[in-house]
């Protein structure tokens, strides 16, 4: 029975542990950015603001059933019948209107129009953005997870060297001075162990919100071997395509179009409207219709056309017209700010890719040099011409120069991502 609770006991206190540490998801790059573009919160508020300025095209424009007002304008009339709200007194009283020509909606329509598209291009900036931003944090994330093992191995290494030179201490080969560098060079490398873990704790909480999941849920980076993405071409023509593709000139064409459409809208409230006009009243005998008029008939009814002409303009429309008008230079001057802007980063991506490429080839060449190193080192340490100490030294630098290539791996690949991005590719890659 005792057998039978501890093992109880155990059971319990490893679920609960798992409990405390949130479950674990493993994930690839491509996962964790489809995952982000389905249920990200940032994208879902952008593709909410697409729906509203969709439903505004179905307010602004003009139904294609006639507007029906359907009531009644029932009154008892004394003497001569008068009219109630502009029509007749009637049992039942209806109504249709619908527009012919309003060059005003016209133009507002067009606009909502034109606003739907600058939503769109908007969802498609963020959708861009976002990618960029969880593959970053994604890679972040994978550094620290490599940066970890590498310490943690580094830390094995330095006590092997410990235990080495203690022994050496203990026989009077060594000072005890060296003794004490060593045990604080463990030290040293535990506490680096330490801050690395909680760089990945850090990150990985970062990256589960951004994904819409719980902070609590760890993520893992599944240690794919990602190949080299397909990079738009070198030269001036990539540079125009970027900057012809760029989403955010482009949503700053849409909405510099939407506020011309905007001004030309208010500048059209001084022409003419025309309405289609139906309708219907039941009269009743007791409001004395029979006394005043030679013939009296209970169901009446009329069609036509309600022209309107405004014969002086209002200064407040011409007023919001010139201020709409004013948004529209500053546009333009934001669309050419921004086409120089994308010139200048996407030539300035393109030289830290190469910059970095270059740092990778380096740390390469270094890495074949310490990896050799290391070789040399066991081979003279198996004919006693070095010591272990010097060997576990020797696979530690070997370990420094992995986080260095690492690290310039890292810098490589998301100078490549920040390329797409520029290039407006990067979601369309990374599917």
């Amino acid at each position: 029975m005792n057998m039978k609770r501890s093992m109880v006991a155990a059971m319990t206190a490893v679920m609960a542990a798992g409990c405390c540490h949130g479950e674990q998801r493993v994930m690839t790059l491509r996962d964790a950015v489809a995952l982000a573009l389905k249920q990200s919160p940032d994208l879902l508020l952008a593709r909410l603001d697409e729906q509203k300025a969709a439903l505004e095209v179905q307010a602004v424009k003009e139904p294609l059933v006639p507007r029906v007002i359907v009531g009644s304008g029932l009154a008892y009339t004394s003497g001569m019948p008068m009219s109630i709200e502009g029509a007749s007194p009637s049992v039942i009283q209806a109504k249709a209107v619908r527009s012919l020509w309003n060059p005003q909606q016209g133009y507002q329509v067009a606009q909502a129009k034109e606003s739907v598209r600058t939503a769109a291009l908007s969802t498609a900036a963020v959708q861009e953005d976002l990618a960029l931003r969880v593959a970053a944090m994604f890679l972040d994330l994978e550094r620290a997870g490599k940066s970890k093992d590498l310490a943690v191995r580094q830390a094995e290494q330095l006590q092997r060297v410990e235990a080495a030179v203690r022994l050496r201490v203990e026989e009077g080969r060594e000072l005890p001075v060296e003794g004490k560098k060593s045990a604080a060079n463990v030290a040293r490398a535990r506490m680096r162990v330490r801050s690395f873990e909680s760089s990945v704790a850090s990150y990985s909480r970062a990256l589960a919100m951004v994904l819409g999941l719980p902070p609590s849920e760890e993520i893992v980076p599944a240690g794919e071997a990602r190949g080299s993405m397909e990079l738009p071409a070198d030269g001036q023509k990539a540079l125009e395509e970027a900057t012809n593709s760029d989403l955010e000139i482009r949503r700053l064409e849409s909405e510099l179009a939407a506020k011309n459409l905007e001004a030309r809208a208010m500048r059209a409230a001084k022409l003419p409207k025309v309405d289609l006009v139906a309708q219907y009243g039941l009269l009743a005998k007791f409001n004395n219709y029979e006394d005043y008029f030679n013939t009296f008939q209970r169901h009446n009814g009329q069609i036509g056309a309600s022209i309107q002409v405004p014969l002086f303009a209002n200064s407040s429309d011409e007023a919001r017209a010139a201020q709409s008008e004013v948004d529209a230079r500053r546009i333009r001057m934001k669309i050419a700010q921004q086409r120089s802007k994308v010139e200048a980063e996407f030539k300035q991506k393109r030289d830290q890719l190469r910059d970095a490429q270059a740092v990778k080839e380096v740390a390469k060449m270094d890495l074949e040099v310490a990896r050799e190193q290391v070789t040399v080192m066991l081979a003279q340490m198996e004919e006693g011409r070095a010591t272990m100490k010097q060997v576990e030294e020797a696979r530690y630098l070997e370990q420094e120069k992995w986080g260095q290539y690492f690290d310039a791996g890292y810098q490589v690949e998301l100078a490549a991502l920040e390329i797409l991005r520029r290039s407006n590719m990067l979601v369309a890659a990374l599917r």
